[in-house]
């Protein structure tokens, strides 16, 4: 065997800090200080507006906070954005703290771009889930009319500061909790046998599976002190799993849910539950040797000369790990109609061959075969 010196490239984001532990969430008025910053806006949903933990953000802030916009939505429809672009200016803030999940973080990123460039806002992000949006510049916005989701990327609008507070995510319902972790999960999988993986990215990703595999199941299942403790881990395997996916991107499970998500109101993270363990079988077929670090992560022997068997078992153990959770894991599970799932293959084939996750070409019939698979 001939050994090659890496060469690559990784870009560093604009993410300066990372604050984690227990009772964190008080650091925000440090940061607000440290900053020079008067006037924040706390980004989140109508839901967990209603919950006590609000008053932990609110009050961190104090005087600094101008205002909650509670009108955040799954999927983050372009209108709710706009309202949240004129809710800025209204109370003319010069900071968005987005309090909760994936979508008031990209809710936040995308009112953000629609500033620019005349003004670039700070932002602060205080996720309550594992859907690691806080750690990438990429912003999911849909679009209403068609329920097609598209992007924006822009590193100017990521959060600067994230502050992982184990404590305010004991108020997440489980069944968010667990999705979540399974969509951190997809992305360090993804990340690990992505085209362009680093060898960052793949040590983050070995970590972030073994965290996840020990701590989802008990974050739900422990005691409520225990509770805490295993959320935190969560939290680093989130933090994990995303880390440098903007050099590596993510692959074929993303994808699918990107379009499977906004079409039938199905949330990103059961979206992974479905669409993960088949898609791994996919690209085992195509890139089994870059599994290396997804079978490190689930501690599943790897043969380099002959990577296609420990590929696929990683498959079936990311299977076999779902299906201990009370989670949809096919589309007929999540409410999908079986008549509709041709209406978003084009939008999938057109997504694969833009982005180019996959080694090869990816035509029309083999992505309706896979979701004909997982439904």
């Amino acid at each position: 065997m001939t050994f090659e010196p890496p060469v690559g490239e990784f870009n560093l984001s604009r993410l300066e800090r990372v604050i984690y532990g227990p009772g964190k969430v008080a650091v925000l008025k440090d940061e607000m200080e440290r900053r020079n910053l008067q006037r924040a806006l706390v980004v989140t949903t109508d839901v967990v507006a209603e919950l006590p933990i609000l008053k932990d953000v609110t009050g961190a802030l104090g005087s600094r906070c101008a205002g909650v916009f509670a009108g955040v939505v799954m999927h983050v429809p372009r209108k709710t954005t706009e309202l949240l672009q004129k809710e800025i200016e209204r109370v003319n803030a010069d900071c968005l703290v987005s309090f909760g999940g994936g979508s008031p973080i990209d809710s936040s990123k995308v009112a953000a771009f629609g500033l620019l460039p005349g003004r670039e806002l700070i932002h602060i992000a205080v996720p309550t889930t594992l859907s690691a949006a806080e750690y990438t510049w990429a912003g999911g916005v849909t679009d209403e009319s068609t329920r097609v989701k598209s992007g924006v990327y822009d590193p100017r609008v990521m959060p600067r500061t994230v502050i992982n507070d184990p404590a305010l995510a004991l108020s997440t319902p489980d069944w968010l909790w667990v999705t979540t972790g399974m969509r951190a999960l997809d992305h360090a999988i993804e990340c690990a046998y992505a085209i362009r993986h680093q060898p960052i990215s793949d040590a983050l990703a070995s970590k972030s599976i073994a965290l996840m595999t020990e701590h989802l199941p008990a974050s739900i299942r422990a005691q409520e002190n225990d509770r805490l403790a295993h959320r935190g881990h969560c939290q680093m395997a989130a933090w994990f799993s995303i880390y440098g996916a903007m050099n590596t991107r993510f692959g074929l499970s993303h994808l699918l849910g990107h379009q499977i998500g906004p079409r039938w109101n199905v949330p990103h993270g059961v979206t992974s539950c479905i669409t993960l363990p088949n898609s791994m079988r996919f690209m085992a077929e195509i890139a089994a040797d870059r599994f290396g670090p997804i079978a490190e992560g689930y501690r599943i022997p790897f043969d380099p000369a002959n990577p296609k068997p420990g590929a696929l078992a990683c498959a079936d153990r990311t299977a076999q790990f779902i299906a201990q959770f009370d989670v949809p894991k096919t589309l007929r599970a999540a409410g999908v109609p079986r008549d509709e799932i041709g209406e978003i293959v084009a939008p999938i084939t057109r997504e694969l061959e833009h982005m180019g996750v996959v080694d090869r070409p990816v035509g029309e019939k083999e992505v309706l075969a896979l979701l004909e698979s997982v439904y």
